[in-house]
């Protein structure tokens, strides 16, 4: 990796390089500055087209805006974090800006100003996109500065952005201070820009700001048909990269986890953004950790690998897959039937999965299976109502059956209780139904033999007017369909 420009040092003899006459960059000669002030070719984009989710986004601020009228609304993309010493984190930007705009620009931010109608209140925003623009040529910034252009890649132009965005654009480097002279109520989204936040320092406060990142967060809990198409690319993107895995389970098992996690990282880079969460490639008794992403562990023929894992599109929205698999291809007779309640238990979770069904029917549907298995197993004593009021079959299956998916793999987490957990679920919810049992390897409560099995099976659901739609049913989930599509692979 090259580091930034550093100024020759002349030797003691020699005549020192001639230092430029504003001092900034001491050891650049006037005569290569001038240099590279010149000599490059006219680059800017004139026949951009606005991005495919310009219109929704337009739709989503509008709504934004006649739910906060007469209020200055500010949403930042969020700045790089520092990953060791001059390296950076690859830039994520925040979800609320990126549902607002469909940019995932870097120190940038979203400004909706609100428009006095003229009479005695307010008709509507004005919303602009604060940007930086092309790195200035003729100051250096973009060759001498670690942040420029030749040094991390062309930018677009104000000008193109509008293009692209459908929006006025300017210089975010102006926006602190015209904040810091704005009047009247504001509101920001907290937590990405410390720079932001501290230019609203006394005219912001936490109480009203949460109003704001809850209502962003519950506008996402019905997706347009958008945002649909490109959770189904992703979870289509993740089908590929579970097929990836099976392919190769052989020379992970003369590796280790890590050689399932980069192949399916291979697929998500190749055809998305990146992995929309730390993939979960837990083989053997790993498979009892939830969120296990350490992936260092052996893979072994005869244990289970528990793949949790999802692509995320470049336009951000992410898939969130599970699949217990086989290792050498085949399931014992513990395993399938393990495997084969959680199955059960995935059935009934999807089908209390409707229009009008309360959010925690799925969970209740699917915890009731399972825990009737595990009083079947003499696991737990039942009866079965007395094991769920008191909740003893969470030992064992730990975790809630399902999650809002979206922008983020937990998507909406803001939202209020009686509008997400507690809510009903409507078309156009896109959320995941994955049930689990998990036998710890020290659990001494279950015979020997289960210890160290964890099984999940899950899979991203889209509400429908009639019922629901299983976007992963690419994915062979049944036991034996399961093997089948394993040798198929494995050729």
């Amino acid at each position: 990796m090259a580091d930034e420009l550093i100024p020759e040092t002349p030797d003691e003899d020699e005549q020192p390089i001639k230092q430029r006459k504003n001092g900034l960059y001491p050891g650049v000669s006037d005569e290569l500055a001038d240099n590279m002030k010149s000599g490059w070719a006219d680059t800017e984009l004139r026949d951009l087209k606005p991005i495919e989710q310009a219109a929704n986004a337009a739709e989503r601020r509008a709504a934004l805006s006649r739910r906060f009228p007469g209020e200055r609304l500010v949403i930042p993309a969020g700045n790089l974090k520092t990953r060791s010493n001059d390296t950076e984190y690859s830039f994520r930007a925040a979800t609320e800006y990126v549902y607002l705009t469909g940019d995932q620009t870097d120190d940038s931010v979203l400004v909706l100003e609100p428009r006095a109608d003229g009479t005695d209140g307010a008709d509507g925003h004005d919303a602009t996109l604060y940007r930086l623009p092309r790195s200035n040529r003729e100051n250096g910034e973009f060759w001498l500065n670690g942040m420029g252009e030749l040094w991390v890649g062309r930018r677009h132009s104000l000008t193109e952005a509008e293009l692209l965005y459908g929006m006025p654009c300017k210089d975010v480097r102006e926006l602190a201070d015209a904040l810091r002279e704005a009047t009247g109520p504001v509101r920001v989204v907290r937590g990405h820009d410390a720079g932001i936040e501290a230019a609203l320092t006394d005219k912001v406060t936490a109480e009203r700001d949460e109003e704001l990142r809850v209502y962003l967060s519950e506008a996402r809990v019905v997706k347009d048909d958008f945002e649909i198409g490109e959770l189904q690319k992703a979870v289509d993107s993740t089908v590929r990269g579970f097929e990836d895995v099976v392919k190769v389970l052989d020379k992970a098992e003369a590796t280790s986890e890590r050689y399932i996690e980069g192949t399916f990282f291979l697929r998500a880079r190749v055809e998305g953004n990146d992995v929309g969460y730390g993939s979960i490639c837990a083989a053997g008794p790993h498979a009892c950790t939830l969120h296990w992403v350490r992936n260092n562990g052996e893979v072994r023929s005869g244990d289970l690998l528990l793949l949790d894992a999802g692509v995320e599109t470049n336009s951000l929205y992410t898939a969130d897959v599970t699949r217990t698999l086989p290792i050498n291809g085949r399931y014992s007779d513990l395993q399938r039937k393990i495997y084969d309640a959680v199955y059960a238990a995935q059935e009934a979770g999807i089908a209390a999965v409707k229009p009008g069904a309360g959010f925690r029917d799925f969970h209740d549907a699917a915890q009731r299976v399972l825990t009737e298995h595990l009083v079947e197993w003499g696991l737990v004593e039942g009866p079965v109502e007395r094991v769920l009021e008191l909740g003893l079959q969470r030992r064992w299956t730990l975790h809630g059956t399902g999650h809002m998916l979206g922008l983020d793999v937990h998507d909406c987490a803001a939202a209020r209780t009686e509008a997400y957990v507690n809510g009903t679920l409507e078309p156009g919810m896109v959320l995941t139904v994955e049930p689990g049992l998990y036998f710890q390897a020290d659990d001494l409560t279950v015979p020997e033999e289960y210890r160290g099995i964890g099984v999940r099976i899950e899979d991203d659901i889209l509400v429908t007017e009639d019922g629901n739609r299983n976007l992963s049913a690419a994915l062979p989930r049944r036991s034996d369909e399961v093997e089948a599509w394993m040798a198929g692979l494995k050729g």
